[in-house]
């Protein structure tokens, strides 16, 4: 049963100063901190997160004005309460294996690929029964040039009791107002991978769940590693211009980071950039959103496989209102294939199914408009995809992250699908923003042949994205929480694109360029991410519990609902 709780108030300055000076005379303590206590901190972390769930996700639907008994609750279940107690028995995992082993082992073995770079499998990740609960899914991070098996690095910061001296001791997190597991992840990344007491500043649009976190994360809180901080740009400024401060990471918009990094727009900022001249003397980490493509690779496909790919982009389209950094914007099609047409027409037909929401992130009204050319016409907006776009003359849907409820379809012309494939990919990198992740529909008899596969190994290392998804939403690889989230490696301060760094990345590999997320063309039971799903609440409430306690009766349940519930 939900509780009623406070709403937080703005951070005062004396406040923000008592947070920190109890940061900073706790570190030495986290510095010293065995693998074992962080181990029962991450344990106690689970227990609090299951006992504030009923109030993380009444509360996170409250302010996205969802109903009470509404379907679309399984979000907020999935993407706050799962996601969080998954990374923290991921994390259980690997610090189990740093205390025997000296560093986290890997799910299987690495192997080199053609393209010379070494692949490393990130999921499905040991002892999660991922390959029952996600049959015929695999991720697999790929790693920079002049990486191999023997000079894999792990665990770059450090372990527990070993961590590395030079490290800032303070990382201030932005959190993210969008997806609730973002600030919790990504703080707990910076505290039990990297050994950082964590300044954590809500986002004023879902701060309302600070308290939800004080309580459930009260041993981090009392012990110094947490601290939870509220209100607007000028707390934010606050934080990060603060001496005890070492390190920034934040999730949000390019704008937020830039202004951060370089100052506020205008000649000063662009004199900085070009002197290579930073406001920010602190490293900062970041994830900055996208562009979001779609390639639907052309061929033969069956009448199920379209309606499942239909669905399956439709998702991603209207998951948390398209409020998603990788909600797709850009969906890249043949304008030779004989099905385009009628697969257009599918994914538009699931969409007309799908209930429109209200619009609850600031702005997207006036986004809506801009990107639609057409006012909102209420809180609820209508998604929309507009077919046979040109991005020279509507370049603002390809250069510009909209981050509200309108897509667009662009068509390349290709006299091949295996051209196609090569020009999508120099369409993605060329002419939309962001490096952050991408997808790609394949039909089910393109790998079978050699000449087809080297043409997409081809394409997945000129593709530049930091997670790329073959047949299903990059967004589950968020979810995963194993594989490195963020960027394509090689972002730059004054470029960082789709962000620098990464979050996540439980087996804490160090030089990962990209990660390949591969599944299945077609599912069954239903997906229960699925936004046309008939109740994927149920099934979420059982994942949590399996993630609670990985073990063959949880599974069993999960499995069972699923059958049950996946219409």
């Amino acid at each position: 049963m939900a509780t009623t709780l406070p709403l937080p108030t703005r951070t005062t300055e004396s406040q923000l100063e008592r947070s920190l000076q109890l940061l900073e005379a706790a570190h030495d303590r986290l510095l010293a901190a065995t693998a074992d206590e962080l181990i029962a901190l991450a344990e106690v972390c689970i227990y609090g997160t299951l006992r504030a769930a009923d109030d993380w996700v009444a509360i996170s639907s409250r302010f996205k004005g969802l109903p009470e008994k509404s379907s679309l609750r399984a979000e907020d279940v999935m993407t706050g309460p799962v996601a969080t107690v998954r990374h923290l028995r991921l994390l259980i995992q690997s610090l189990r294996d740093i205390k025997a082993y000296g560093k986290p082992r890997l799910p299987g073995r690495p192997t080199m690929g053609s393209d010379a770079r070494l692949r490393v499998p990130v999921f499905p990740a040991r002892g999660m029964f991922d390959s029952l609960t996600f049959q015929g899914f695999k991720v697999e991070s790929r790693m920079l040039p002049g990486i191999t098996a023997e000079s894999l690095p792990q665990c770059a910061d450090g372990v527990p009791g070993r961590w590395n001296p030079r490290n800032p001791r303070i990382a201030l997190v932005l959190g993210a107002g969008n997806v609730s597991s973002i600030p919790t992840t990504d703080a707990f990344t910076k505290l039990f991978q990297e050994g950082r007491s964590v300044l954590l500043k809500m986002n004023p649009v879902n701060e309302s769940l600070g308290p939800v976190f004080e309580r459930a994360y009260a041993p981090l809180i009392d012990a110094g590693y947490l601290q939870i901080i509220y209100g607007g740009g000028d707390v934010g400024a606050a934080a990060v211009q603060h001496e005890l401060v070492g390190e920034i990471h934040i999730t949000g918009s390019i704008n937020s980071h830039d202004a951060i990094v370089w100052g506020a727009p205008g000649p000063e900022r662009e004199r900085r950039k070009r002197e290579n001249d930073p406001v920010l003397r602190k490293p900062i980490s970041s994830e900055l959103g996208n562009v979001t493509p779609w390639i639907v690779v052309p061929g033969k496909y069956t009448e199920k496989q379209l309606d499942f790919q239909a669905e399956n982009i439709a998702t991603s389209i209207t998951n948390n209102c398209s409020f998603n950094c990788i909600a797709t914007k850009v969906l890249i099609t043949s304008a030779n294939w004989p099905d385009r047409e009628r697969f257009l027409g599918k994914i538009q037909k699931v969409l007309d199914r799908i209930a429109p929401r209200k619009a609850y992130y600031p702005g997207a009204l006036e986004r809506f408009a801009k990107f639609a050319s057409r006012p909102a016409g209420g809180e609820k907006l209508p998604w929309t995809l507009l077919p046979g776009v040109n991005p020279s003359s509507s370049p603002q849907f390809f250069k510009e992250e909209s981050f509200v409820c309108v897509s667009v379809e662009a068509p390349l012309t290709a006299d091949s699908d295996t051209a196609f494939l090569d020009r999508a990919v120099d369409f993605a990198n060329s002419e939309l923003w962001g490096t952050l992740a991408a997808s790609i529909t394949l039909p089910a008899d393109f790998r079978k042949d050699p000449a087809r596969e080297s043409a997409l190994q081809s394409a997945l290392s000129r593709l530049d994205y930091g997670t790329i998804a073959i047949n299903h939403w990059s967004g589950l690889s968020f979810a995963m929480m194993s594989p490195g989230w963020g960027g394509v490696a090689g972002s730059t301060l004054d470029d960082a694109q789709g962000g620098i760094g990464w979050v996540h990345n439980t087996y804490q590999l160090d030089g990962i360029e990209k990660n390949i997320l591969t599944g299945p063309l077609t599912m069954s039971p239903k997906p229960l991410w699925f936004a046309t799903h008939s109740n994927p609440e149920a099934v979420g409430w059982r994942l949590l519990s399996l993630y609670d306690k990985p073990t063959l009766w949880n599974l069993g349940g999960v499995l069972g609902s699923a059958v049950l519930n996946g219409r």
